[in-house]
């Protein structure tokens, strides 16, 4: 039984509250949250369990073994390199940092504390995504020539996501919200990308977030990528990762479903039920128990903030 303590108790720390509810190896015995009600509430929730508004002294509870850390980007820095030096294993959010230099000292943290260090990418543990990568391996598009990443919000940010952060300059925007889980899983399955260009569409008020992008990326054979995403518009939501090949198209649309078809063919809706798809608690007890896990370290994290910074700002060399 691993027990877990949470920092964040926010819409994606309750998410993953969920998760590790209903998993018989995993015990909830610490929340923190700087606001008192909801820790208390969530607290009841769980069947009364400690909780704290102070994070530190959630870090120093001898019951937590690992501390997922659900809180915005500005902080993570902070309470990570806390949960270091305590040497507990740790599940960060995505992205994993506010900056390159940020990410870059929780990395070489990260491998020095000798902990498990994750992140959590959510689309790595989707049917779509593990397909996705399956039928790209397999060779199903040919020889790959583009990888297009398309975002569209009618609103940003979003009804569920309304606070100051998500649609602020400093740490929000759907470039980063978003667009690193696409990034992540270019690296994974394509590898590294360089030059990248970008043109960014910013309103008059200088601490809102972007409304707009438009981005070239080369992969390590020259082939091209293109990242193109608007905010504020008419329509619905629409999210596409999309491989161009010689054989075949591949469309990773909305996180959850797999378009695909042969060139000359229609792109055609495809099953995804097949797919092998690990899921995050279960890789997460896997690497605690120092067995072998698909999980995606600090140094992911830390290359995914690389490509993030050059998109955002255009001031990294990559």
């Amino acid at each position: 039984m691993v027990q877990i303590g949470i920092i964040g108790l926010g819409a994606i720390g309750q998410r993953l509250i969920v998760q590790f509810s209903a998993h018989e190896d995993v015990s909830v015995v610490a929340v923190c949250d700087h606001l008192e009600s909801l820790a208390k509430e969530t607290s009841n929730q769980l069947g009364g369990i400690q909780f704290y508004t102070d994070y530190k002294r959630l870090i120093e509870d001898e019951k937590v073994e690992l501390v997922y850390v659900a809180v915005p980007p500005k902080y993570h820095h902070a309470i990570v390199m806390d949960v270091l030096r305590a040497k507990k294993h740790v599940l960060c959010e995505k992205p994993l940092a506010n900056s390159v230099e940020e990410a870059e000292e929780m990395m070489d943290a990260a491998k020095e504390a000798g902990v498990v260090h994750a992140m959590n990418f959510p689309l790595n543990y989707g049917p779509a995504a593990a397909k996705f990568s399956a039928l790209i391996s397999e060779g199903y598009v040919g020889q790959l020539r583009r990888l297009q990443l398309t975002m569209q919000f009618p609103e940003w940010p979003r009804a569920w996501q309304k606070n100051e952060w998500v649609g602020g300059r400093e740490q929000g925007g759907f470039v980063l919200e978003v667009g690193v889980h696409f990034i992540q899983q270019t690296l994974k399955i394509f590898g590294n990308l360089s030059n990248i260009q970008t043109r960014l569409e910013m309103p008059a008020d200088p601490d809102r977030c972007e409304t707009g992008i438009i981005a070239t990326a080369e992969l390590a054979d020259g082939t091209p990528v293109l990242i193109e995403g608007m905010s504020g518009m008419a329509g619905k939501e629409q999210i596409g990762f999309t491989a161009f090949g010689t054989d075949g198209v591949l469309s990773l649309e909305n996180w959850g479903t797999l378009r695909g078809g042969k060139t000359g063919e229609l792109l055609e809706e495809m099953a995804i039920e097949d797919a092998a798809a690990p899921r995050l608690v279960d890789e997460l007890l896997k690497a605690v128990k120092g067995q072998a896990a698909e999980i995606y370290d600090f140094e992911v994290g830390y290359r995914s903030q690389v490509v993030l910074e050059a998109l955002r700002t255009g001031s990294v060399s990559v």
